[in-house]
């Protein structure tokens, strides 16, 4: 169907029979008379969900202290996320920033999105890229209304903190912080010198 009210222009519609839970202002008045059956409108934004994955592919990503790395632990998440974001024709898009420019992947659908982001997180930790850069790559780049997830430790300068809100004022964002037990809490082992992995600062800790 093509949209025929004033206003809306030639926008792609679906019709389908309404579910319990559906807007009501939605129904296809027409199609509802013709049929017996209340039937809806599903434009086509809401049939093709476009997701853009933000992935922090920095050196201090490369940190564990317990069973695994926290790269480890946003590399779970980065598939699990693909994996949902590309069922049924939806789309993906990808974002990575570390040790060079953020990189980016257009929103593909199905096996070849999924590729790239496996490509993606094959890459090693290192440099220290930031996180507002790749924010401000994506609010360019997302032209229509998208689900934007953003998984970082969110280390570093705090640069990102009003190109996150650009972003979450124009698309539904998610924020998956990755933390390791000792960024929490020291173990009592008297005097230690921490690294910076991203700048090379060194600091001298009781």
């Amino acid at each position: 169907y093509r949209s025929a009210f004033p206003g809306i222009g030639t926008e792609l519609y679906q019709v389908r029979q309404y579910e319990p839970g559906d807007d009501v202002r939605r129904i296809e008045w027409n199609v509802t008379a013709r049929t017996g059956r209340p039937h809806v409108r599903v434009e086509l934004a809401e049939r093709v969900l476009v997701t853009w994955l933000v992935l922090d592919a920095s050196a201090s990503m490369a940190f564990g202290t317990a069973e695994r790395r926290k790269a480890d632990v946003s590399e779970g998440v980065a598939l699990a996320i693909g994996y949902a974001a590309t069922r049924r024709g939806n789309r993906l898009g990808l974002v990575t920033f570390g040790a060079d420019e953020p990189r980016l992947r257009r929103p593909r659908q199905g096996r070849v999105a999924l590729l790239d982001t496996l490509q993606a997180l094959r890459v090693a930790p290192s440099g220290n890229q930031s996180l507002a850069h790749a924010l401000e790559l994506v609010d360019k780049a997302a032209m229509q209304r998208a689900l934007v997830v953003v998984v970082s430790d969110f280390r570093g300068p705090r640069d990102w903190r009003l190109p996150l809100l650009r972003v979450a004022g124009r698309h539904p964002t998610l924020a998956i912080e990755v933390r390791d037990p000792r960024e929490q809490e020291l173990a009592d082992v008297g005097e230690l010198r921490l690294v910076d992995p991203e700048t090379g600062r060194q600091l001298r800790v009781d």
